[in-house]
């Protein structure tokens, strides 16, 4: 897969050395990065110039590229990015960084952006100080709101303590991809049991989300406290 990354700040940087681990080709555009920014992932090509310019965007070869990651910490680039890249150069997706939680609602499919992600909610959202045991935590969305990444902490008397991840009764259009037990991420397999405690991280719809809150607490869906970017 050919990835174009916009913005090779710390942010940038880290999305592109994992994809190149995974063996996919980078390019990075980033006007402001010097010699030590590029040494710093040499495995990757650099094209030093404004990526808001269609001219760098055809010199990057967009129109060949899968994916356009928008990285920069200025929301207007990663919009103008990914709306020329949707537009002009009919990228297949795009994911886009959000800086400021009050430019959220422009990113969505009317600007290119296929995938959003909000870095200040999504930490405000891990904080454990803003979250009880309990609590199902909206991470972010996909596919203009019609996906997202939930995650539970199941309390230590929940009713799926001791099950199996077969034995889960999840609702429809739901996945388990994640356990974190004592700060390490688990990949589940059917014959794992769940603990107490355990954070559970989800796939599923928004329709969904209550019904999956009650499977692994047991409360009444109309007495879950879904925690989404607008509360936090």
């Amino acid at each position: 897969m050919r990835v174009v990354i916009v913005g090779a700040g710390s942010v940038g940087r880290s999305i592109g050395r994992e994809l190149l681990v995974n063996k996919h080709q980078v390019l990075f555009i980033d006007k402001y990065a010097d010699e030590a920014k590029s040494q710093s992932v040499p495995e990757a090509s650099w094209l030093l110039a404004d990526a808001c310019e269609t001219s760098t965007l055809h010199e990057a070869g967009l129109e060949d590229c899968d994916v356009v990651v928008c990285a920069t910490g200025d929301d207007k680039v990663n919009l103008v990015v990914s709306l020329l890249a949707k537009t002009e150069f009919g990228v297949g997706r795009t994911v886009a960084r959000i800086s400021n939680p009050k430019n959220e609602w422009m990113f969505d499919e009317s600007w290119g952006v296929d995938v959003a992600v909000s870095t200040p909610r999504l930490m405000t959202a891990l904080v454990e100080e803003a979250v009880s045991v309990g609590d199902l935590v909206r991470l972010f969305q996909f596919q203009q709101g019609r996906a997202a990444m939930v995650e539970i902490t199941v309390p230590a008397d929940g009713p799926v303590v001791g099950s199996t991840i077969a034995e889960l009764e999840l609702p429809k259009d739901t996945v388990l991809v994640a356990i974190i037990r004592d700060e390490t991420p688990i990949a589940p397999k059917p014959h794992d049991v769940v603990e107490g405690f355990d954070e559970l991280l989800f796939l599923t719809t928004p329709a969904s989300e209550p019904l999956l809150g009650t499977a692994l607490t047991g409360q009444d869906a109309s007495e879950i406290r879904l925690v989404t970017p607008d509360v936090l």
